[in-house]
This record gives C-alpha cells, sequence and structure tokens, in this order.
C-alpha cells in the first residue's frame, strides 16, 4: 500500500511538472520587459500614414491602437494589439478593423513569444491571420515594426517617435 501511494505520488509531480512546462509557450518574460513599448509612433507608408499608440503597460498588459490614413485624408484600418503575461512568457492578440469598426476578421489572431531581447521583441503566429510573425525594435526615436505575411518575405516599417500632443 505505502508502495501504491509514493508511485501515485511520483507520478503526480511528473505530471505537474509536464504540464507546467507545456504551458510555457515561448521564453520567459514579464510584461515590464516590453514596457519600452509605449509610445506615439507615425511613418508614411507610401501615400499612407500608419500610427501606432501604445499604452503604458500596468496590469501584466500593455495595449496599442493603430490607425492606417490615406493620402486622401480618409481612414483605411484600425487595428487593436494586446500583449499579456500567459503561463510566464507573452502573448500577442491582434484584430484589425475597416472604417466603422467592422473587423477583417470573425476573431483575432493569437501570437506566441518567440524571441526577446533589450528594445526588441518578435512574436509568431499560432493561429490563422493576416501574419506570419510580428516584431518590434526600438532605437531613441526610431520605432520599426517586422511584419512577415504569407510567402512574403519580413517587411521592416519605419515609424517614428512622436507627441500625441501635435
Amino acid at each position: 500500500m505505502r508502495r501504491i501511494r509514493i508511485l501515485i505520488a511520483l507520478g503526480v509531480s511528473i505530471a505537474c511538472s509536464l504540464s507546467s512546462w507545456t504551458n510555457a509557450a515561448g521564453p520567459a518574460a514579464t510584461i515590464e520587459d516590453v514596457a519600452w513599448l509605449t509610445g506615439n509612433y507615425a511613418g508614411a507608408l507610401g501615400a499612407n500614414q500608419l500610427e501606432e499608440n501604445w499604452i503604458k503597460a500596468e496590469g501584466r498588459s500593455i495595449a496599442a491602437m493603430v490607425r492606417m490614413t490615406t493620402g486622401d485624408g480618409g481612414t483605411s484600418m484600425f487595428e487593436m494589439i494586446t500583449i499579456e503575461e500567459v503561463d510566464g512568457s507573452l502573448v500577442l492578440h491582434i484584430q484589425q478593423f475597416d472604417p466603422g469598426f467592422v473587423p477583417r476578421t470573425p476573431s483575432p489572431q493569437k501570437m506566441e513569444l518567440a524571441m526577446i531581447e533589450e528594445n526588441h521583441v518578435h512574436f509568431r503566429a499560432v493561429s490563422p491571420g493576416g501574419m506570419k510573425t510580428l516584431g518590434y525594435t526600438k532605437d531613441g526615436d526610431n520605432f520599426t515594426i517586422h511584419v512577415e505575411q504569407g510567402d512574403r518575405p519580413m517587411s521592416n516599417l519605419q515609424l517614428m517617435s512622436r507627441s500625441v500632443w501635435e
């Protein structure tokens, strides 16, 4: 009987260890590791302008509102991004909207942390959506978005820090 209890306890211990090991999808990280994202950034994409507004990291999350405006003064796209601490790593959710807050997809795309360094973070898609990978780098006032979509090569979108009050 004692041997059975020991074997059961050992089995539970191993199962718990494996469970916690498989739940951590990406490298270890906290939301404070991406607090550097906070700020307002904008840059030209041809005749369009892309603007990202990242709010302060708080409550184990950070979020961004993104807007693409057109050269003729209209808005072509809105996007919501959240990054949250999950199981000792970070998970990003992203959803794009057409004007009128009409979702472009039925649900947000989920991405898990693939790599994190000082002022550089990269996520990989784990659910269907428009992006294969998405990353960010900040160097002074330069803010770069790294996007890989489908079979296309990585695109690097260059934005600059700016004041939200301008």
